[in-house]
């Protein structure tokens, strides 16, 4: 099994973890800075039915094409093209259509739903960091396959775009994660009475919904 999982050290980890990259199916096992490789990887090794249920779990790509469904905000939308439609994407009762050539129809729309990612988290991440009293260098978004957001000690706050599928209390909980991570930077007792204070409520309901339908949302707009 020593081929067939990537070691991964990380200097915030606390301890080891084991995951399933939700695009490659790679098996990831990430250790502390000091941990030793061996004991890790034994450990590993009698998680056989673990990593052969997380693989069974996966879910096929779904590239962003023509017909295609997928999720906005958490709602089902489908995928149109039309030529005479202008290129940039347009919803409209229950589906996003863009226009111009066939080529590049892929492109427009993961474009568009990465713009309104960061429009939507910029301003619920400055909503709450407001409510903090904390200020935030940038917000920025990318395509991370191991997380959903990440805070980083300069002020700099980075969430995967794919959070704008998900349904938006879904999303919100994750912005009350980071923010109150620029007051508290670990998982300590003060940091989950902060994230509660914001998000109003315990996320618990939130955080479970994501890691349940974390491969689908990895699936959309990866071509098969």
């Amino acid at each position: 099994m020593n081929g067939e999982i990537d070691v991964v050290r990380h200097p915030r980890a606390r301890r080891m973890k084991l995951s399933v990259d939700h695009v490659t199916g790679r098996v990831r096992l990430t250790l502390p800075p000091r941990a030793p490789v061996g004991p890790a990887m034994e450990w590993a090794r009698q998680q056989g039915d673990w990593i052969a249920r997380a693989l069974a779990g996966r879910v096929e790509a779904q590239p962003f094409e023509p017909g295609a469904r997928i999720l906005f905000m958490g709602e089902e939308v489908a995928l149109g093209w039309d030529s005479g439609f202008p290129r940039t994407p347009v919803l409209d009762d229950g589906q996003l259509i863009a226009g111009g050539p066939r080529e590049g129809f892929e492109r427009r729309i993961e474009r568009w739903l990465r713009r309104q990612a960061l429009i939507t988290l910029s301003a619920e991440t400055a909503e709450y960091a407001s409510r903090a009293g904390v200020g935030v260098a940038r917000v920025a978004i990318g395509d991370p396959k191991g997380r959903w957001g990440s805070c980083a000690s300069s002020g700099v706050i980075r969430y995967s775009w794919r959070l704008i599928l998900a349904p938006p209390a879904v999303r919100r909980a994750t912005v009350a994660h980071e923010v109150a991570h620029r007051v508290h930077m670990n998982h300590g007792p003060a940091f989950h009475t902060l994230v509660r204070t914001l998000f109003d409520r315990d996320p618990s309901r939130e955080r479970a919904w994501l890691r349940a339908n974390a491969m689908r949302l990895h699936s959309f707009g990866r071509m098969t």
